[in-house]
């Protein structure tokens, strides 16, 4: 599919105006990354969706007319913006627990995901074994692979058997993934119609609260804090969280601390929604419910919000209330294995970047200013949802790049033009510029990523 067609798709699925798209100007084609999928697609229409709401937004707010232009293999190198990040010159360390990754069992493969304490943990606790790469690798080959990944899921933590396309559509969620839309859009409450606030940015004046972690959520918070929301992102101090990571997505917030198993801090968390315009949150399915915090709730409590939801594998089927990472969903999915057979290998083979993961964050954004153009028309409060595991079908339907795969990867020297420097709270930062290039209000952060926790949680 060609990336003007996707990305009119997308618009016209979330009720954007068609007469927008006239502003849009992609440049390039695939392969600009070694996979077989269409990746650089992918993240060129994720990007330019978010990018072109931001602008259509603005000028129905009052602002100017202006063109919206995102290059593919910039928009591929910030897929991958965690790699390419440097502090004070030194890469980050590497991001994958020592016994994360791909293992063979009796009668396939299974991939781990043990960066978090508790998951890594629990795979110990199944597995009997000591924390080594051998000891795991010895205890998985009596396991057969779905009876593994059935185990992780009883014991609520994460694990994915490696499946082929084929195997995926045949399993029940498989078929129930194909009937969600990539971006659902709900009118979960009434409330008034609200105008957009306008101002020199696209996104001046609108406040977000971002309760996420890792890539998909932060990417979000960070692409609307790119435009010029004002973006708080809360955290508890003792949930884990993968620093390096936040480093990269903590560009343009402030960064709170609230642990939302102590009364008072849920009291200051509804005080802060009181004021938000955006709710982001990605905890697992029902967590923040039990909490008070679910979309209904948050509507009652502000109304006109809009609630935004990330989840592993959607909101219907068998496996909607299982958790997941991308890398997760990529083997469970069958994309893994395709990237395999693309290659002429047996062994799971990955995408080249966490593409589920951007994808999904640059269409949360995307949802959320789609649903805000529909609070400035017709009122609501409204619940946005996105699924890596839709992401991930949406990628499929891009279609596949023949000899994609023998596309080399990007170099440091190719991609200078899309790095930048400044300031952080963690030291001098080497970042990559954002990808969509408004002609008259470009994008940027006006705040340094900084340590969770540096800022009171309250509105500025």
């Amino acid at each position: 599919m060609q990336p003007s067609q996707a990305l009119a798709q997308l618009w016209a699925d979330a009720g954007m105006p068609a007469d927008a798209l006239n502003d849009v100007r992609l440049m390039g084609s695939d392969p600009v990354l070694p996979s077989s999928f269409a990746v650089g697609t992918a993240a060129q229409v994720s990007i330019a969706a978010a990018g072109l709401a931001a602008a259509t937004l603005h000028r129905e707010a009052g602002g100017p007319a202006q063109t919206v232009s995102i290059d593919m293999r910039h928009a591929a190198t910030e897929f991958h913006s965690e790699h390419w990040m440097r502090v004070n010159g030194n890469p980050p360390p590497p991001v994958w627990d020592k016994i994360a990754g791909v293992y063979p069992t009796a009668d396939g493969y299974v991939r781990l995901h043990t960066n978090m304490p508790h998951h890594r943990d629990g795979v110990l606790k199944i597995l009997d074994c000591a924390y080594d790469r051998d000891a795991v690798a010895q205890a998985l080959s009596g396991w057969k692979a779905e009876a593994y990944e059935q185990a992780c899921a009883d014991a609520q933590i994460v694990g994915s058997a490696y499946r082929s396309i084929a195997e995926w559509e045949a399993h029940p969620h498989g078929q129930a993934v194909p009937g969600m839309p990539v971006i659902s859009i709900t009118r979960i409450g009434d409330a008034p119609v609200e105008t957009l606030p306008g101002g020199d940015r696209p996104l001046s004046g609108l406040r977000i609260l971002d309760l996420t972690r890792v890539i998909a959520g932060p990417v979000c918070g960070r692409t609307l804090a790119a435009h010029g929301a004002d973006v708080l992102l809360v955290l508890s101090p003792n949930l884990p969280n993968v620093g390096e990571l936040a480093i990269d997505t903590g560009r343009g917030k402030f960064a709170a601390h609230l642990e939302l198993r102590n009364a008072a801090d849920r009291e200051t968390l509804r005080g802060l929604v009181k004021g938000a315009d955006i709710f982001v949150q990605g905890y697992r399915p029902g967590g923040l419910a039990a909490k008070g915090f679910s979309p209904e709730d948050t509507a009652r409590i502000r109304p006109g919000i809009v609630h935004v939801s990330l989840s592993a594998y959607g909101a219907v089927g068998p496996w909607w209330a299982k958790r997941g990472f991308d890398s997760l969903v990529q083997t469970a999915t069958g994309i893994n294995h395709a990237e395999a057979e693309a290659a002429g290998q047996t062994a799971p083979k990955p995408l080249p970047v966490q593409a589920l993961d951007h994808a999904s964050g640059y269409l949360l954004a995307f949802g959320a200013l789609a649903a805000l153009r529909r609070r400035a028309t017709e009122g609501g409060s409204w619940h946005v949802q996105v699924s890596l595991v839709r992401t991930g079908h949406w990628l499929r339907s891009l279609g596949r790049i023949e000899g994609g795969l023998a596309c080399p990867a990007p170099t440091e020297a190719g991609i200078a033009d899309y790095l930048q420097e400044g300031a952080s709270g963690f030291g001098r930062l080497r970042s990559v510029r954002h990808a969509a290039i408004l002609s008259k209000t470009p994008a940027h952060w006006d705040r340094p990523s900084v340590p969770p926790g540096t800022h009171e949680p309250r509105w500025p």
